[in-house]
């Protein structure tokens, strides 16, 4: 703890009963090394249903218009930024019964409102199987939203096959992102809309990391099967210089003003639904105070700049197709 500066070790400190989280943080890291290890550390996420009796279908990063967390529900947030991604990506101007591939689709909170409240046929896959299950039985009947185990480094679908892809907060598990770029746009049929949101970290050129960040960096890597972060101008290069990026011309922003508050809100929803963790008994108790020092340091990550919010967005030249009641 000798690395950490003043301010971040007063974050650190809020979390309460400091000793044991730190001693589950420290004696449960999960590294990344393979696909089979991020498949495995959304499986424990999901087969206690902590994070979704927490916090719903989602478990991405909220969008908070007013940039306060104590102003805006949590869950509501969530939802918000599904729509603020389908609005500024431009997936909304896709028509409805469009092929919509949901890249890393968690339980299928963001693929269900994409077939819900846009009309879209929507496939989302996961490399988590336990993830697929809870979705599937999470989806009521007749929505046009189907799930499948698929690794995203090898799409087993075929070329131009969708008119919509979108990727919320998945680069962070891939080993490389320049593949991963590829497969996106691979399956991105013409005309298609691409949006995608990310965290990443501070473009390199931008300033080195110091001692206390590399510190951070390497939990933030270490804690949640995370091989790298890409910065928002290198996964736009790699976006932009795929080999199947056919005309397309990618733009990008930084969401992190309007997302931050994600984090401390994130903690904050066990204080105001306090049944959800305790009626899980000791060991949900246990996994709440052993992610909550991670949670703290990406919020002192995203509060400093170590690390950014990215959203990216892009069309392909041409006249998307729409899917048939047949689905994929």
């Amino acid at each position: 703890m000798t690395l950490i500066t003043w301010p971040l070790a007063t974050t650190l400190a809020a979390t309460g009963g400091a000793a044991a989280a730190a001693a589950l943080w420290f004696q449960r890291r999960r590294r990344y090394s393979d696909a089979a290890s991020v498949a495995a550390a959304y499986d424990r996420w999901t087969s206690d249903q902590l994070l979704e009796r927490l916090w719903g279908d989602h478990i991405h990063l909220g969008y908070y218009r007013s940039g306060q967390w104590w102003k805006e529900d949590f869950r509501q947030a969530k939802t918000a930024f599904v729509h603020e991604l389908v609005h500024w990506s431009g997936l909304d101007q896709l028509p409805a019964g469009s092929k919509v591939l949901d890249v890393g689709c968690g339980i299928g909170g963001s693929a269900r409102i994409l077939a819900r409240d846009y009309g879209f046929d929507v496939l989302g896959i996961s490399i988590s199987p336990l993830q697929i299950e809870r979705a599937r039985a999470l989806t009521p009947a007749g929505l046009s939203c189907r799930f499948a185990v698929m690794d995203a480094m090898a799409l087993e679908l075929p070329d131009a096959s969708f008119a919509g892809v979108w990727s919320v907060e998945a680069c962070p598990h891939m080993p490389d992102k320049q593949g991963y770029a590829d497969e996106l746009l691979r399956v991105l049929g013409p005309g298609g809309r691409l949006a995608v949101a990310d965290w990443n970290r501070r473009d390199p050129a931008d300033g080195a990391m110091n001692r206390t960040e590399r510190w951070v960096m390497r939990q933030l890597l270490e804690q949640w099967a995370h091989p790298e972060f890409a910065s928002i101008r290198s996964l736009q290069g790699h976006l932009q210089g795929s080999r199947f990026q056919e005309g397309l011309a990618i733009s990008s922003d930084d969401w992190s003003a309007a997302t931050l508050p994600s984090w401390i809100d994130s903690i904050a929803e066990g204080s105001r639904r306090p049944g959800a963790i305790l009626g899980l008994g000791p060991g949900a108790v246990a996994g709440a105070l052993r992610e909550a020092p991670t949670i703290l340091l990406m919020h002192w990550a995203f509060a400093t700049g170590l690390m950014q919010f990215g959203v990216f967005r892009g069309q392909k030249p041409g006249t998307p197709a729409v899917a048939s009641s047949e689905g994929h």
